[in-house]
């Protein structure tokens, strides 16, 4: 097993609205017993499982506002921490972080965990994997709820709000992600914004954090951009479920202008749900969405 930190339990104590039971599987093939945790809620025989992956510098806990709208209507809600993140375990070492290390555990966790009718809900990083993933396993996926993401492709520029926020990232490699949540979520309680630092002790444990920024494919040989066109070209004529959209227009990074490309990337893609007042990290307004999304599902 790589070299790795675990964050003392006790971190993770009281936070608000965070009431949610940890699981946690250590078998996951491939992983050599790493560690990865993931709330499980609702009934577990429920026809669809919304299984909810987060994104940079994020973790489970970006989706307590929604898991409970999901559960009371009756669905089954995962949430996965990225190894690096949350819960999960945190190697060490900057280089074991790669895009074919994230997603091979999401493709070895739905597998593992047997999960059926999946509404994949992404936002971010848990986008730019999620979304390669219904190609993979089309059996077990049903639906998708994607928010303020994309497809790391390689043949689109990035942006310069993207590349900003990644010289950003690399000035700061003990990145203050809290205080990150709070600017871009001014809505947000202080000990809510603090609990995106609960996973991280020190900078020792940002090494996933520091990663992820690089690990978006820049270029078309780039790491995870033959996989990332592949799912688009797949999404765009094979797809045949559902889709809800939701756009926090505030978002410089991956707002509206590249939530378009994705909308049109995506067959059958109806318009948008557009929230004005909300930015980057969709989920933290994540109820009303939760709603609207239902709704649309029916």
């Amino acid at each position: 097993m790589p070299p790795a930190l675990r964050t003392p339990d006790e971190r993770f104590a009281n936070l608000p609205g965070f009431a949610f039971a940890p699981h946690y599987l250590e078998d996951l093939p491939g992983l050599r017993g790493l560690r990865v945790h993931h709330l499980d809620e609702g009934p577990r025989g429920a026809r669809h499982v919304f299984l909810c992956l987060h994104g940079e510098p994020t973790w489970s806990y970006l989706y307590r506002r929604m898991i409970p709208v999901f559960a009371r209507a009756g669905h089954r809600a995962v949430a996965p921490d990225f190894l690096g993140f949350g819960r999960s375990d945190k190697p060490e070492e900057d280089a074991t972080y790669t895009f074919d290390f994230h997603r091979d555990m999401l493709l070895a966790l739905v597998e593992r965990l047997d999960l059926k009718g999946i509404t994949l809900v992404v936002q971010d990083w848990g986008g730019l994997l999620g979304l390669t993933l219904p190609m993979e396993m089309p059996e077990r996926f049903e639906r998708l709820l994607v928010m303020n993401t994309t497809l790391g492709t390689g043949d689109v520029p990035l942006g310069d709000g993207f590349l900003a926020w990644r010289a950003h990232a690399n000035a700061h490699p003990d990145l203050a992600c809290g205080k990150l949540l709070a600017r871009t979520c001014p809505h947000l309680t202080e000990p809510e914004a603090a609990a995106y630092d609960a996973p991280f002790p020190d900078a020792r444990f940002k090494a996933g954090v520091r990663a992820f920024p690089n690990l978006v494919p820049d270029a078309p040989d780039a790491p995870g951009a033959e996989i990332s066109r592949k799912a688009r070209q797949w999404l765009g004529s094979a797809w045949r479920g559902e889709t809800f959209m939701a756009v926090g227009v505030l978002d410089p990074v991956l707002g509206t202008p590249v939530m378009a490309r994705l909308r049109a990337a995506i067959r059958g893609c109806p318009e948008p749900h557009l929230h004005p007042r909300a930015g980057h990290f969709v989920p933290e307004w994540g109820e009303e969405v939760a709603r609207a999304a239902l709704a649309s599902f029916g």
